[in-house]
């Protein structure tokens, strides 16, 4: 039997045209990579956006639903096209035009995590990366465009908001240029995946939280904004990365004692995010 590679909490009824998903939070490290792998644990789990499932846990109770992933990042990047192969990793992989992800070692399997430490002392076979893009990736992305659709069909218009997280030290150099520190940064691709009248609102409801929200730098969303935002078609997708030092120590890989009270306020967010996804005024103006 396959495992499991999806956890999809459906609320009691669909409400909203928005969709939340994350696809960096799994946690399910099957055994025989930890064997393969020459990290420990705690080195292994640094590319986790660890707990940001439980982060947007109430967004069913919002009326939308949660797709969130099992496996972990450093098995294999949702957040990557089935095509981003790194020559360096996997045996049999022509190296094709220059693909700065796949360069870095993030390719759809990393050989990498955090701060480029290695994962592996040798190559994967190309038939253990089509294994994990068929075991894996195909699921969550299949469950991820039927979320879509249906969004689609209820509402004429589908918004999807990826959730991440992003380490504390990714922001600095925005301090050290004299602008304030964000706690959230939102990536549209620059405005290629999502209307600005929805990110605009989306924005807004950070904002009223009181947390500090910037777009697109350093971080401007990646294959799965880049795949599924198509604002021309009432599809539109943001990438939303939050400060890990917010919720997290980085370090212990632990909840911080107010993880909850940072929870108490996303379900705030979440709610004025799903309220976008039900005004179909908002959604025309959007066109």
């Amino acid at each position: 039997m396959l495992p499991t590679a999806y956890h999809l909490a459906k609320p009691n009824a669909r409400t909203t045209s928005v969709i939340f998903a994350s696809p960096h939070s799994g946690r399910e490290y099957p055994a025989s990579f930890l064997e393969a792998a020459v990290l420990d644990q705690a080195e292994i789990r640094s590319s986790e956006d660890a707990f940001v499932d439980l982060l947007y846990g109430d967004a069913p109770g919002h009326g939308a639903p949660l797709l969130t992933a099992l496996a972990p990042r450093a098995y294999l990047d949702l957040n990557r096209g089935p095509e981003e192969m790194d020559a360096a990793l996997i045996a049999g992989v022509r190296r094709v035009s220059h693909n700065p992800r796949v360069a870095s070692g993030l390719g759809v399997v990393p050989r990498v995590v955090a701060n480029g430490r290695a994962i592996y002392r040798g190559k994967l076979s190309l038939e253990e990366a089509h294994h994990r893009i068929a075991t894996y990736w195909r699921p969550y992305h299949d469950a991820l465009q039927t979320l879509i659709d249906e969004s689609h069909s209820i509402f004429g218009q589908a918004i999807l908001i990826d959730c991440h997280s992003m380490p504390h030290e990714a922001l600095s150099g925005m301090s050290r240029s004299g602008n304030a520190r964000p706690d959230v940064v939102l990536g549209d691709r620059f405005g290629a995946s999502a209307s600005p009248a929805i990110v605009e609102h989306v924005e807004q409801a950070f904002a009223q939280a009181g947390l500090r929200v910037a777009r697109n730098m350093p971080f401007a969303g990646a294959y799965i904004a880049q795949h599924y935002g198509r604002p021309s078609r009432r599809q539109h997708a943001i990438q939303v990365e939050i400060d890990r030092a917010l919720y997290m120590n980085e370090t212990t890989l632990e909840p911080l004692s107010d993880f909850e009270e940072v929870r108490r306020v996303l379900s705030d967010v979440i709610n004025k995010v799903a309220e976008i996804g039900r005004d179909t005024q908002a959604a025309l103006a959007a066109e």
